[in-house]
């Protein structure tokens, strides 16, 4: 009898059921790892055939069928303190982070409702009542909400504008709508996307004042569940097909490429989840390189040239303050493009994807390219939602001049891999250039980047005028410095031994940051968990890579489908705020698994090389047949564990270096067998999950900073100009007398663990500004603008005012910033494509890039500021010229337009 016609016995027997039901008992505590278990942590434990976490189980019954009992507590175990906020126009405006309204949702009297108290927009509203020890939200609560707007109303009336507790000004004509936000559903924390959320939106029916809105709490209909077993459906026989002496794992492989087959449109594009139609291109990218040149070639060709603008450059997926470039990761598009010429070499789409990637690096070389440190400005790779991986006081133009560990791991790929095109097509100039680049951005990743101390990257470089350091580890990033190559040697061994990992994966940031819901914050995501198993192959370490393997396994085996996330703190996929079954890089990352680390299947522009590694947990048979590798089809069998060859042979012959050369042709077999030794020991960082003290909230009066005290907090470290000045518990500082000519304060808080809270927002001190007004035109008649400085402003379009002339007089040589005041309502500030771009420049001479972001849709009194550029200026007059370039194209192309109110000079 086979080991599935077992299972199909016991499962009918219920005896499978109650075997799998006693191992997660006793036997699952601190040291004690159950008999036949491949992994076991507090968390969950991973067997040959099935995965246990507390009383969720699930099972491989066959090759092409799984069963799962896993049941979310998301919705049985809710508080019934409920937390919100009120949001003007969908932005986080009424209270400071923290500073939540609270009521207490008890089941209400017979014949009664629930009802907040009218709150008043912006005084707090904290139910004193306490929790009851035991109780939960109870299902299908109905709470009517209350807001008393009258103070923003009559701020409107008598002055025009009301004024938030963050000192911004809204006018009247840019007030659209009024929201709630919150932490249960259906209410959201996501201020960005409330708009898309109608029944978010509160109401004046009587047009008093008071508004109001009731929300359904706790419905069914808001209850999240999966599959309780999955069968293949779909046919799959064409694709690879992968047999080991682990159930779980060959079930696994099964439903992923399944899926696979179900990414694919009808019009051969790749969709991104099932809850997500269309390609992105980051997405269908990291899904190329993962798995998808390897199985699916030309769906992943087609899918890239989707993500291509009709001037020919990567499209930058809508994002942050209108994409480009506030978020620069496009150009994985060209690593991506890459991997699939290595899988095919199609000399056609090689002559294709050059000049895309050529084009859109020179853009890149124009607006990102930092020349003071090298790296690339922009978002970081994939952490797209702002406050999800960035303090609440960054705006649109401060991720801008961010400079971010992943983002640059990926733009020193696209950098390598334009030098390989360029020296495969015979453009040895082209490469020596991109070659260089490389190489300086190496270095200044590990310049500006790396944590001695803590032995792996920082997350970014982040601030304003003097930047600071993150000291929090972001996944992707060590993942892609190791696997890319940026991190070499001992250093690349220390990121993996060094970067936390919690219970249930690698935390797509760490630490966590409070009052933040779990999506990019607090969240794990397998295909980040895949680049991390790809790092620790990569870096020897089979500690780290059997801790990846079993965290890719556990969500899929329990969750019946290849999820995009799920929360880092429980494991659970229903806590985030956003999610998809079918997830086109998570399902790529479980095939890449196989593919890429078990098998080793390194491509080459003429070889395919072998560097498998299977950890000993792990150790036995295993084959993948039917793997087409250009005119070859390879029948691959694979024997031991370890990652170092002791035989390799093709068709019974000793194959030399371990690759297939790409001019083979044919059926063959490829036999490999592992040395069976275990790789020097490595260690892990594995810790519990933790959050990050609070960001400081500092003001200045009378010469001394000060700010509230923040919980756990025991140390408040002040920043001067970026650099540290001073450290204690005090919750005060004196300014001293004789500060620099620009000088700019912030405040880090620490706790006994030494975890830092992001730094506060710079706060000048010195505050001396030469303002050049810009009133070419008045404000046009059709639109009642507000909050400009002078009699008028600028507007800059692809047709109007492309060069602008400005001169600028200053007292005194010296380095001054640059910035400039500016509206964009052409967009909202957390999506969309019309971010404007300007190029400065003193004479011929290239100065920087200005980015205008947009900052509300049609908020056309919605003034802020953009980046600033470091400008040496001699005494007397200088003319610059803000000017539109070919560059400067954004992504919507068309709409690539601000309104200019003054230049704002600054010495340093």
């Amino acid at each position: 009898m086979s080991y599935y016609e077992v299972v199909a016995v016991l499962l009918a027997s219920g005896l499978l059921l109650a075997s799998c039901q006693s191992k997660p008992g006793a036997g699952e505590t601190a040291g004690a790892t159950p008999a036949g278990a491949l992994w076991h942590s507090d968390a969950y434990t991973l067997y040959r055939d099935s995965v246990t976490q507390g009383a969720n189980h699930a099972r491989a019954t066959s090759p092409t069928a799984l069963t799962s009992n896993y049941r979310s507590p998301a919705n049985e175990t809710q508080s019934p303190l409920i937390a919100f906020k009120f949001s003007l126009n969908g932005k986080d405006n009424e209270l400071a982070p923290g500073q939540d309204n609270t009521y207490l949702a008890l089941p209400p009297a017979a014949g009664t409702t629930l009802e907040t108290p009218v709150i008043v927009f912006g005084q707090r509203s904290v139910d004193p009542r306490p929790v009851p020890s035991g109780v939960y939200l109870a299902p299908n609560t109905p709470l009517k909400i209350r807001l008393d707007l009258r103070p923003v109303l009559e701020a409107f009336k008598k002055q025009g504008f009301y004024t938030t507790y963050k000192g911004e000004k809204l006018y009247k004509q840019d007030f659209k709508k009024v929201f709630v936000a919150g932490e249960q559903a259906p209410l959201s924390w996501d201020f960005d996307n409330l708009v898309n959320k109608p029944e978010l939106e509160m109401h004046d029916p009587d047009g008093d004042g008071i508004y109001e809105v009731t929300l359904m709490l706790n419905a069914p209909a808001d209850t999240k569940t999966t599959a309780q077993q999955w069968q293949k459906t779909l046919k799959t026989d064409d694709f690879p097909q992968y047999k080991s002496d682990y159930p779980l794992a060959d079930a696994l492989y099964n439903l992923a490429l399944e899926e696979a087959r179900r990414a694919v449109e009808p019009d051969s594009t790749f969709r991104t989840g099932k809850e997500w139609a269309g390609v992105w291109t980051r997405d269908i990218s990291y899904s190329i390189i993962l798995a998808q040149a390897t199985l699916q070639p030309r769906s992943a060709m087609k899918s890239l040239l989707r993500k291509v603008s009709p001037e020919g450059r990567i499209i930058q997926d809508t994002g942050t303050g209108g994409a480009y470039p506030c978020s620069t990761d496009r150009v994985i598009w060209a690593v991506a493009a890459w991997e699939i010429y290595k899988v095919t070499g199609d000399d056609a789409w090689l002559k294709k994807v050059y000049p895309i990637i050529q084009k859109s690096l020179a853009d890149d070389a124009q607006n990102v390219y930092d020349p003071a440190t090298g790296l690339a400005r922009g978002e970081s790779s994939f952490l797209d939602w702002r406050e999800q991986t960035y303090p609440r006081w960054m705006q649109p133009a401060d991720i801008y001049e961010s400079e971010n560990l992943g983002t640059n791991a990926v733009h020193f790929q696209a950098n390598t891999v334009l030098a390989l095109m360029a020296r495969q097509l015979g453009h040895a100039d082209v490469a020596a250039q991109h070659e260089q680049v490389a190489a300086k951005m190496k270095a200044a990743i590990n310049q500006h980047l790396w944590q001695e101390k803590a032995g792996y990257y920082a997350q970014y470089r982040y601030g304003r005028l003097f930047p600071v350091l993150s000291p929090r580890a972001e996944a992707l990033g060590e993942a892609l410095s190791v696997y890319f190559g940026v991190a070499e040697g001992g250093r690349a061994a220390q990121v993996v031994a060094s970067t936390p990992t919690v219970p249930f994966g690698i935390s797509c940031i760490y630490p966590q940051i409070p009052g933040i819901p779990p999506y990019h914050n607090d969240a794990v995501w397998p295909f980040v968990q895949t680049f991390w198993a790809l790092a620790a192959a990569k870096a020897g370490n089979e500690a780290s890579l059997t801790e990846s393997i079993a965290a890719i396994y556990r969500p899929a085996a329990l969750f019946l489908t290849n999820k995009e996330n799920f929360v880092a703190e429980n494991g659970d996929f229903a806590g985030t705020q956003i999610n998809s079954s079918n997830m086109l890089w998570s399902l790529s990352g479980s095939l890449g698994l196989v593919y890429k680390i078990l098998f080793g299947m390194h491509y080459e522009a003429d070889r395919l090389v072998f560097q498998p590694f299977v950890p000993q947990a792990f150790q036995g048979s295993r084959s993948l047949t039917n793997f087409t590798y250009r005119k070859a089809v390879l029948d691959i069998d694979l024997q031991g564990f370890g990652n170092a060859i002791k035989t390799i042979t093709l068709d019974g012959k000793e194959l030399a270096g371990a690759a297939v050369p790409a001019t083979l042709t044919g059926r063959h077999q490829v036999r490999i067998v592992l040395s069976s030794q275990a790789p020097a020991a490595a260690k892990t960082n594995r810790v519990a999950n933790a959050y990050s003290p609070e960001t400081p909230q500092v003001t200045l009066a009378n010469g001394h900073l000060s700010w509230p005290a923040i919980k756990d907090a025991q140390t408040y470290r002040v920043l001067l100009n970026g650099q540290p000045v001073n450290a204690s518990g005090a919750l005060t500082y004196a300014v001293p007398a004789g500060a620099p000519a620009y000088a700019e304060y912030q405040v880090v808080a620490i706790d006994n663990k030494g975890l830092e809270s992001f730094a506060s927002e710079p706060l000048p001190v010195t505050t001396a500004a030469t303002e050049v007004q810009l009133e070419t035109v008045a404000p046009a008649a059709a639109y009642a603008y507000k909050g400009f400085s002078g009699k008028g402003f600028v507007e800059t379009s692809t047709a109007k005012n492309t060069v602008l002339r400005i001169p600028v007089t200053v007292a005194e040589d010296g380095m001054y910033a640059v910035d400039f005041r500016y509206a964009n309502g052409n967009g909202p500030i957390n999506t969309n494509n019309k971010c404007a771009i300007r190029t400065l420049r003193n004479g011929p001479a290239q100065l920087g890039t200005i980015v205008l972001p947009q900052r509300g849709v049609d908020e056309w009194s919605n003034w802020g500021f953009t980046n600033a550029v470091r400008v040496q200026l001699p005494k007397g007059t200088t003319t610059l010229t803000l000017a539109y370039e070919p560059a400067n194209t954004n992504m919507n192309g068309a709409v690539n337009q601000a309104m200019l109110d003054y230049l704002r000079l600054r010495k340093l």
